[in-house]
């Protein structure tokens, strides 16, 4: 298995849960404290800590303390490997489907359809 996927399992396994994803969201914004991370969902304050902390571990957030205010942040280009990988997935499926409208689009098949 290649060096890559041990990160790439954990990026998509802090993905896997709405939650975490929505803390993502929210951070695409800009910076947030952990209170304001989690004043919109209906959990206690240490679950969302225990998934900001999946989520930093999968390399996708960072923290800075100052004083008793954590505040997150996403890291620079945290999803680029995740999102390279679901490109090199997609392109022979997308030259398939373009060999295949170029054969359907031939003259000689329409007239046999």
């Amino acid at each position: 298995m290649p060096e890559y996927q041990d990160g790439l399992d954990r990026m998509f396994h802090a993905l896997g849960d709405a939650s975490r994803r929505a803390m993502v969201e929210r951070l695409a914004g800009g910076p947030a404290s952990v209170s304001e991370l989690a004043r919109p969902f209906d959990m206690a304050l240490p679950s969302v800590v225990q998934h900001l902390g999946v989520l930093e571990a999968a390399g996708i957030v960072e923290s800075s303390k100052v004083g008793r205010v954590r505040t997150y942040q996403l890291a620079a280009d945290a999803l680029t490997p995740a999102a390279e990988w679901i490109s090199r997935q997609r392109l022979p499926a997308e030259r398939r489907l373009d060999r295949l409208a170029a054969f359907l689009d031939t003259p000689t098949h329409k007239e046999t359809t």
